[in-house]
Order: structure tokens, then sequence, then C-alpha cells
């Protein structure tokens, strides 16, 4: 179980359900929280999601067996994604990695940290790696790109394009909360993630995801090397060029009052409610600007000029990943 964040008890904060519980869905205004984010501003609380560390004089070689990402030579400082796929290439874990120098730290789902751990213990033989469940000591937040908030010395910081996410000692959440706000729940951070077209494990994934379907190819998978489980689904999806289904954008109908709920059935418009089901809603959002948004997963034969409707919602399609 994910450890319940004292940010919680801030001024006008809403509980996150699902996935997500433990941290806050928002503080009261969803679109102003995002214009912050979009602005460079203020700090989003992830602190739900599992922290794994691993150590050790060999922990990078070791891991570059198990991965899909290339990282057995990974810079320090330098942030990567990376993968556990299953024997027949399907998605088990992502991880969102940074080494110290000395550490390995990663940062994932909070309900597969277990099942993370799990799966390292049993891979470790007699490599000089030890893996570590550090989620009780230290807590992920998120401060989006242009952030000038100021990071306590001594934090590990894993920094993209899209912001820098900080392994800060749990214990500390409250006094940087105080310095670095305003606070956004993650409501407004899963709506930029829409906007950015960044696939999710659990929501863009199911029992069979693929890496080509969710355009994971290149940041989280490295296709010059192999030696790791599921390589061979990787090699032969590439080589042929047609994973079964691929992720689009959607941009939706702003007149219905709910967004459609993950899973939702996406059909071509021309066909109606009747038509055949050719995907499903993964995610779904009001964006500050865009307005009602979604990723979803469809056959890769649709048509990327096709007008859809997920449920009764018309839906405009942006490409994704190429069909």
């Amino acid at each position: 179980m994910s450890p319940t964040s004292p940010l919680l008890s801030l001024p006008g904060a809403v509980p996150a359900e699902g996935r997500d519980e433990g941290v806050a869905a928002h503080y009261g205004d969803l679109f102003r929280e995002q214009r912050a984010l979009a602005d460079g501003k203020g700090f989003v609380d992830l602190s739900h999601r599992g922290v794994v560390t691993v150590t050790g004089e060999e922990r990078l070689s070791w891991l570059h067996l198990l991965l899909t990402q290339h990282v057995s030579e990974l810079p320090a400082g330098q942030a990567t994604e990376a993968l556990i796929l299953s024997a027949h290439g399907h998605i088990e874990h992502v991880l969102y990695l940074v080494d110290d120098g000395e550490t390995v730290w990663a940062h994932v789902e909070p309900d597969t940290r277990e099942a993370l751990i799990g799966y390292l213990e049993s891979m470790k033989f007699f490599y000089k790696a030890d893996v570590a469940d550090r989620t009780d000591d230290f807590a992920v937040v998120h401060l989006p790109a242009g952030s000038i908030a100021e990071v306590p010395d001594g934090v590990v910081v894993r920094e993209t394009a899209h912001g820098r996410d900080l392994f800060l000692p749990r214990a500390d959440l409250e006094s940087f909360a105080e310095r670095a706000g305003p606070a956004a729940g993650v409501l407004a951070y899963e709506a930029l993630r829409v906007e950015n077209h960044r696939p999710r494990l659990g929501f863009e994934t199911d029992h069979r995801t693929i890496p080509h379907e969710l355009g994971w190819v290149g940041s989280a998978v490295h296709l010059q090397k192999g030696c790791y489980r599921g390589q061979e689904t990787v090699a032969r999806v590439h080589n042929l060029g047609k994973p079964p289904r691929r992720l689009v954008f959607l941009h939706l109908d702003g007149s219905e009052v709910h967004l459609p709920a993950p899973g939702t059935p996406v059909r071509l418009a021309s066909e109606g409610e009747e038509g055949r089901q050719l995907g499903f809603v993964t995610t779904s959002a009001r964006h500050y600007e865009l307005g009602p948004i979604a990723l979803a997963l469809v056959k890769r034969n649709v048509p990327v000029d096709a007008e859809l409707r997920a449920g009764n919602t018309a839906a405009a399609q942006e490409t994704v990943v190429e069909p």
C-alpha cells in the first residue's frame, strides 16, 4: 500500500482515487494548477509512487541484462526510462531511472513495486547488486520544466524535457512544499501528460501491450542491444513494422458534460454506436487550453484521417504512433 501524503492536509486538497490514491487529485482549481505547471511554477506531489534503488559495483551491468534500455554505461545524472517485458514481449514494468554515481534510483507505479522488487531479486544470482524498497524513506516530487524552485542539497534529481523528478527525503516533504508552492494535484499533471502524448503503465497498457504500440521504442527501448527478456518480439515487430495497435491523441467534443471513461469503445463516427469497436479510451482529461482530450489505443489499420467516436462523444484524432 502506498504511503498517504501529509500534503493532503493543505487547504483545498481533494484526495485522488484509484491508482493515485494517497496524494491530492487537486487543490480546488484544476485549470489554475495546470496553468501554473505549464508556466514552470509550483510542484506536484507524487509521493505515492514507489521508489526502488539498486547499489553495488555491478548495478548497471546487471540491470543492462534485464532492461530494454542501454544502461551499462549510463552517465551519472543522466535520466532515462526503461521497461521490463514478459517472455512474449508484453510490458510488465516501467522504470524512470537516474544513476547518481553510486546508486540507481527509480520511481515506479505505486502498485508495481513489490512485484518489481521480487523479480529483480530473483534475477540477482551472483551479481554484486543490492535492490531496496526506499518508498517509506523517499518521496517523489515533480517540478515542471522551467521551474526555478531551489532543490535542497543532496537530493537526487532526475531531469527530463518535461521537468525534474526529485527523490526527496519523505521527512522533508512538508517543509519543501512550504517553499516550492503552489501545489498542483495529479489531475493537472495527468492532463499535461495526455497533452504531451506520454503513455503510462496501467493506463495506456493492458496485458498484451508491446512497446511499439505506445511509441516507447527509442525513449525506453534501445534497438541495438539484446540479452533481455522479450527482445525477440521487439526485434520481430520492429523489422516487420506492424504492431497490432497504435496510440492516438483525441480532441473530444467539448459540448459533452462527461468525459469518456477509460475502456470506452472507440468506433468510426460514420458507423455510429453499432459500428465495430476499433479501440478504446485509455486516459481522458480536461485541459485548460485544449478542452476535453484523451489518449486511446486503436487498431493499426484505422485510417489516420478517420473521424472517430469515443462512446457517444465525437473525437478528432492526432497520430502519435505511425501506422
